[in-house]
């Protein structure tokens, strides 16, 4: 057996050799098991295991000269030799470091000497070429990293530091984790590499590295030397707060065993491999005593170190503590009872490295037996023969090595894969100073590698007690985590993990303080002001709730009810001639258009929807083509009754009210062509505006662009063609010669049209519609201002006026003054109204739209046009 029972101290000025109570216990779960075999007369028969203890001393090179002495068997060494005709060992056992198993492991595999080490997990010794007798019944390393970033990550670490051995395991192990800490964003605060045996100095200042440090959390890849001569500085400059991480190859050292040190291991967090029960052998430790095995100069060093005292005689140990020589101490009498040591000191229970060692030896053992038990014919070898069992060759029993598969005493099955290693299962042990000042280790958690790209990583969180005692989750960061609403900003020359905050910008938000980056809120959504909640955008359309459609809703609504209100009137007076004399029919159904445009303006109004979209344009369309081509009826009327009066005149067949009617559904018609034209080619559907960051314009798209002004440039048209009518008519006698309103309606028509189309193209949204709403009912409103309200105020007002007899009357006026005196009189008394709305407008304009003499118009009149 090969294991390092004594390790050294460089940072004491003395040179010490300190006796490894875990490493001993190694040496006892050996031995118990060499017994337990022996007195099983089915695995070996009648046949006896022995066993040579050879001390690394945790370096390689006393490693490479006991294999040399080992191979040798002289006590001159000669390398690459084995002096011996028949070596009676049939296996190496150990070591437990990595760092001498891998010289050990090189020259043994020349030879195929098979060798299983309990604790040694470095990777590489996994490779069969250059290891070939090498196993182990510990998980390998390779796993160790990945199981320590997931542990970093799950705790939301993102700064800390990383100390390692100078050796391959320390170096290996270390970038392996320092690679995987980059793949997860962990930033390492410092990395420190320290020789095997550290002086005082290089201590001092990684102390001083650590102190100063803002990281609280400390992975340490180092040996058991190493780690005590570290910790002492760190009691000695009181440093606190820090969580140790350790790596299975200190995870259960001889450090458990030194109560000045608990202290400063107390909330330490060791990755290890998994436990097991080792049956009887409690008992078998407290059995132990100096007198029982008086040769044996271990256990004298096992009492002076666990019970700090001092045997007043050496005898023959030529190895022994030397740390006492200068302190005050009592005697071993040997009487000292084991049971009374702290668990700490002396492990009984939940072994680890003792559970290891135990299933290393039993692998030979049954490895033996199945040597022995070969029958001839059924062996593994060249003409399924089997080997000589008295005089067997190394590699031969390699082979049976390799293909063990037994359960041990504890119920677990041992076997080994094709790399010589047992499949991988991890423990996360934190160790808890008690309220007894005892040392206790308890498991807080597992890991679980696999072939999956998701390993188990499983902690019990409230089982932890971290560094000083707390329970609270220690926090590890370079920089504090930004705030919900902020973004993190890399300060120059500094690791990613150390940063400032920005806030996030708009439309972005960060909602967790762990993320680094703002995330862009899904299309239809924008950012809050404090730009941590997605909030929908804001839905913009033209709605009834809001004060600007519940206005326009009311307008609308309520100027429908005029010409309604106009159309009874005429219905009620229809016999009086204001009503008859222009086209009584073509004026109800004008009426009656009117209210529709009014109404038309209410489908605008409310959320966009497809039918919306297709009906309102289309309605708005006919509708006021109705409108224009009842005017342009009634105009074409107006110069048809004048010219039917003369004598053998054509047109009186023309006459009938027919022939207006024909004027409005021919006109219409064609409008209708534009529209069914217009639905088939590009019809109009719901359209999300997104042009604008934080909201989401409703609209109506009108499709077709082309088709759209073509409807509103027909109409318009007609509207010309209209004033066009009516300007040429307007100086006809008659004193209901309705050409004159017209005139003026068309002029009020074209003018809020053509405004309409630069206004309507330079606003969006709600407002784009609010613009062709007003522009519907302020030109409906004007046609009916100019056309009807004059009729309306004679009939309402002035019925005396509504005569035969008084337009008789006023006829002959008329001829008496002559038409320009009429219309001067006429205008100096009652169209003063006229240079206020007008304004500028031409004097041939002005003459246009003089009204008839028979008008005699109020104050109230008056004020109704200038409003």
């Amino acid at each position: 057996m090969y294991s390092s029972l004594h390790y050294f101290i460089a940072s004491i000025p003395e040179k010490v050799y300190r006796f490894d109570l875990v490493m001993y216990h190694d040496l006892l779960a050996m031995i118990f098991a060499v017994e337990e075999i022996n007195q099983d007369h089915f695995l070996l028969g009648n046949k006896t295991l022995g066993f040579k203890v050879y001390d690394a001393c945790y370096t390689e090179a006393r490693a490479i000269e006991s294999i040399f002495t080992f191979l040798s068997g002289l006590k001159q060494l000669i390398p690459n030799y084995i002096c011996k005709a028949n070596p009676i060992v049939a296996g190496i056992i150990g070591d437990w470091a990595s760092s001498s198993s891998l010289p050990i492991a090189r020259i043994l595999g020349i030879y195929r000497f098979p060798q299983i080490s309990h604790g040694a997990g470095l990777p590489v010794l996994s490779d069969k070429l250059q290891f070939p007798s090498f196993l182990r019944t510990v998980p390998s390393a390779y796993y160790q990293p990945f199981g320590l970033a997931q542990f970093i990550v799950h705790y939301g670490w993102t700064w800390v530091g990383l100390v390692a051995t100078d050796n391959d395991f320390g170096i290996q192990g270390s970038q392996q984790l320092k690679e995987e800490l980059i793949k997860v964003r962990v930033c390492l605060a410092y990395y420190e590499v320290i020789p095997t045996q550290i002086p005082k100095s290089r201590a001092v200042s990684l102390v001083h590295t650590i102190k100063k440090s803002s990281a609280t959390v400390v992975v340490i890849y180092a040996f058991t030397a190493q780690v005590i001569s570290l910790m002492e500085e760190i009691l000695q400059h009181n440093i606190t707060g820090k969580v140790w991480i350790a790596s299975s190859s200190w995870a259960f050292s001889d450090a458990f065993s030194k109560k000045e040190l608990w202290k400063a291991l107390h909330g330490t967090l060791a990755f290890t491999f998994y436990s097991g029960n080792i049956p009887g052998f409690k008992e078998f430790l407290y059995t132990l005593s100096p007198s029982r095995y008086p040769n044996d100069n271990f256990i004298k060093e096992l009492w002076e170190t666990a019970f700090g005292c001092k045997w007043p005689v050496n005898g023959s140990a030529e190895i022994l503590s030397t740390e006492n020589k200068n302190a005050k101490s009592s005697f071993c009498t040997g009487k000292e009872s084991l049971e009374s040591l702290d668990a700490a000191v002396y492990q009984t229970e939940k072994f680890r490295c003792t559970y290891t060692m135990h299933n290393a030896v039993y692998t030979l053992a049954f490895a033996l037996h199945n040597l022995q038990s070969c029958s001839h014919g059924e062996g593994p070898f060249a003409n399924k023969s089997c080997t000589n069992k008295n005089n067997f060759q190394l590699w031969q029993l390699l082979h049976y090595v390799r293909k063990v598969h037994f359960q041990n005493k504890s119920g677990q099955k041992v076997f080994y894969d094709e790399n010589g290693d047992v499949p991988p299962l991890f423990d996360f042990i934190n160790w808890q100073l008690t309220a007894e000042n005892s040392m206790s280790f308890f498991k807080v958690g597992s890991y679980k590698p696999s072939s999956s790209q998701h390993p188990e990583l499983s902690m019990n969180d409230s089982a932890i007690v971290w560094s000083g005692g707390h329970k609270k989750i220690p926090k590890s960061f370079c920089s504090d985590s930004c705030s919900a609403g902020f973004r993190k900003v890399p300060l120059q020359g500094e690791p990613v993990c150390c940063f400032g905050c920005a806030p996030c910008p708009e439309g972005e938000i960060s909602n967790f303080s762990e993320t680094g980056d703002c995330v862009k809120c899904p299309e239809n959504y924008w950012s809050n002001s404090q730009k941590d909640v997605c909030i929908p955008k804001y839905m913009e359309f033209l709605s009834y709730e809001e004060p600007l459609g519940a206005s326009l809703a009311t307008i609308s609504t309520v100027l429908s009810l005029v010409p309604l209100a106009a159309l009874c009137i005429f219905v009620r007076h229809h016999d009086t001639p204001v009503v008859k004399a222009n086209n009584r029919e073509v004026s109800y159904f004008l009426l009656l258009s009117m209210v529709l445009c009014f109404l038309c303006a209410l489908l605008f109004i409310g959320r966009p929807r497809n039918e919306n979209c297709i009906f309102r344009q289309t309605a708005f369309g006919v509708f006021f083509t109705l409108c224009v081509s009842s005017v342009l009826a009634k105009t074409i009327t107006v110069v048809i009754a004048f010219k039917a009066t003369k004598p053998g005149s054509k047109l009186q067949k023309w006459m009938a009210s027919r022939t207006s009617f024909l004027i409005i559904i021919f006109c219409s018609l064609l409008q209708v062509v534009v529209c069914v034209a217009w639905l088939i080619i590009s019809p109009p559907f719901v359209d999300i505006n997104r042009s604008f960051s934080w909201k989401l314009i409703v609209e109506c798209n009108e499709g077709s662009l082309a088709m759209f002004y073509c409807m509103l440039g027909y109409f318009g048209f007609l509207a010309i063609i209209s004033f066009v009518a009516a300007f040429l008519a307007r100086n006809l006698p008659d004193s209901f010669n309705e050409a004159r309103y017209i005139t003026f309606s068309m002029i009020v028509f074209v003018s809020v049209w053509l405004s309409f189309v630069p206004a309507y193209l330079s606003t969006k949204g709600k407002y784009m519609v609010a613009v062709e709403i007003f522009a519907i009912i302020s030109s409906n409103a004007g046609l009916f201002i100019c056309i009807f309200s004059p009729k309306c105020y004679i009939i309402l007002l002035r019925p005396e006026k509504n005569s035969r007899e008084y337009l008789r009357d006023q006829k002959y006026v008329e001829k008496k003054s002559g038409h320009l005196s009429g219309m001067v009189a006429f205008a100096s008394h009652h169209y003063g109204y006229i240079s206020v709305i007008v304004g500028l407008l031409s004097k041939s304009i002005s003459n246009s739209i003089l009204l008839p003499s028979y008008m005699a118009w109020d104050p109230l009149v008056i004020a109704f046009f200038c409003l």
